[in-house]
């Protein structure tokens, strides 16, 4: 079911992109909500606020994941670091691309389960589910970790004539 894992970003001209911004999460659980927030606030800005509740959805889910499996247990770092878990959003024209960066070159783990009222362990199963497609790889240089992303194709913006059908 889950064959993303360490797939690379599907071919996008970064050139192309539109729209991309980042935020840095604290080391809490209460960052998920922080991520949330940033993610209806930017997808208002870009006029995809009609799109949140997939998106928010997989990011809750992404961010989540990072910090219970990926952020050390004391959640620890010095100031002159980044966060542990940073969250961007990128748009072009027709994609959204959520992606969260994690200290962790962990893969991560869909878990085969088939209790479906179990309260976790489906965040990767929700993300394939939600999103258009997923996938993870390792981060090089300094930074280290890994990115965890997902894409949505986006919905052209009927305008108020394509809106009506009389």
């Amino acid at each position: 079911m889950l064959e993303p894992l360490r797939q690379g970003l599907p071919p996008l001209d970064p050139a192309a992109v539109s729209d991309a911004a980042s935020c840095s999460l604290p080391a809490r659980y209460e960052a998920v909500g922080d991520a949330r927030r940033f993610t209806r606030r930017t997808l208002d800005q870009w006029e995809l606020g009609d799109q949140f509740d997939d998106i928010c959805l997989v990011v809750s889910e992404l961010v989540t994941n990072a910090l219970r499996h990926a952020v050390p247990v004391n959640g620890v770092h010095s100031g002159d670091q980044d966060p542990p878990v940073r969250l961007h959003l990128m748009r072009w024209t027709e994609r959204l691309v959520c992606a969260v960066r994690d200290p962790s070159q962990d893969s991560p783990v869909a878990r085969d389960s088939d209790d479906f009222s179990a309260e976790s362990g489906r965040g990767l199963f929700l993300v394939d589910s939600f999103s258009d497609s997923w996938g993870w790889h390792p981060m090089t240089g300094a930074l280290g970790g890994k990115l965890v992303w997902a894409l949505f194709r986006l919905q052209p913006h009927a305008g108020p004539a394509a809106a009506s059908t009389e």
